[in-house]
């Protein structure tokens, strides 16, 4: 080979290996969008919101957040799915975007196993057991499979819409207890726990911020958590699983970027998280509204969405639950 043609191609070659480290250097040099698949004043769209500022500090450019909701997630996961993998659109997804609704829609337009880039895990929600007390008359997670066995479908349950988190968490429930309960799926939690309040429905499983907002009505009692011990928010409150072994669910959420993104901005990002998230008084905020903050790898969030894809999935054959 010509002396000239080796030197060109060792040139090209350096160039290429070259370029995505620059570019990871530079970055960022504008404005990053970070996209919640939520109505703006929910969970997801209060812990960006205050993450954001710390973290565009830390990077030095502002984060910008946009609220993408509808089709239970879909429609922001989508966005953020078919960007540039250059590190300026992100998501800030949870257990339906990246592990239920690959089993809950017959057709997607985004793979959440090859179409993103895991960043870290955020945080997870921990999910109450609310009863009305004057509607279904038991006091604990005993008291309730005693009833429900004694009318299999005659129970029926709220939900913030078929395959939220807290739907699934009743599906597992029921499954694991043997039981059989009636889902009334609602458009969001707001109305569904207003008809809890109104007796129209016995039960609901909902996020600890919504359910600690609740505790004051005589009539609404929390029997149990969801989470594998007890929460710090409901001290006193037992575990589901103190009577139904196994039993967990959470709805939690994670940091993701379109795939292909050089991994030496997925570290950029992640490092500006966990910088915001060592703060004293972020963390609080997160704390008091009822959301255990985390942080991993992105090897270990890909490895937490394939063990809640494959929980879940076999949660929603097992019920047929399907969404159009």
């Amino acid at each position: 080979m010509p002396l000239h043609r080796r030197t060109f191609l060792a040139a090209t070659v350096g160039f290429v290996l070259a370029a995505p480290a620059a570019f990871a250097q530079n970055y960022p040099s504008k404005p990053i969008l970070l996209i919640v698949p939520y109505p703006a004043g929910g969970g997801t769209d209060f812990f960006a919101r205050t993450v954001a500022g710390p973290m565009g500090q830390t990077l030095g450019q502002q984060i910008v957040v946009e609220n993408h909701p509808g089709a239970g997630t879909n429609i922001g996961a989508e966005a953020v799915a078919h960007a540039k993998p250059d590190g300026y659109t992100v998501l800030l997804g949870d257990t339906a975007t990246f592990a239920a609704n690959k089993n809950l829609y017959s057709k997607l337009n985004y793979d959440a196993e090859k179409d993103f880039a895991p960043v870290t895990l955020t945080g997870r929600f921990a999910i109450v057991l609310l009863v009305n007390t004057d509607k279904l008359k038991v006091g604990s997670v005993k008291e309730l499979i005693a009833e429900a066995k004694k009318a299999p479908g005659k129970i029926d349950y709220a939900s913030a819409g078929v395959g939220s988190p807290f739907h699934l968490a009743a599906e597992l429930f029921a499954q694991s207890t043997g039981t059989k309960l009636n889902h009334v799926p609602y458009r969001g939690a707001a109305p569904a726990v207003q008809d809890l309040l109104a007796g129209q429905v016995g039960m609901m499983f909902v996020d600890f911020s919504t359910a600690r907002a609740q505790l004051s009505q005589r009539n609404i009692k929390a029997i149990a958590v969801a989470s594998a011990g007890e929460f710090y928010g409901l001290p006193g409150v037992p575990a589901v699983a103190k009577d139904v072994p196994d039993y967990e669910a959470w709805a939690w959420q994670g940091f993701a970027l379109p795939a292909k993104t050089p991994a030496a901005v997925v570290t950029k990002l992640r490092d500006a998280y966990v910088k915001a998230l060592n703060d004293d008084e972020i963390k609080k905020k997160l704390v008091n509204a009822g959301i255990a903050p985390l942080s991993s790898t992105p090897a270990e969030m890909a490895a937490y969405m394939r063990r809640e894809t494959a929980k879940w999935a076999k949660v929603i054959k097992t019920a047929n639950i399907k969404v159009e």
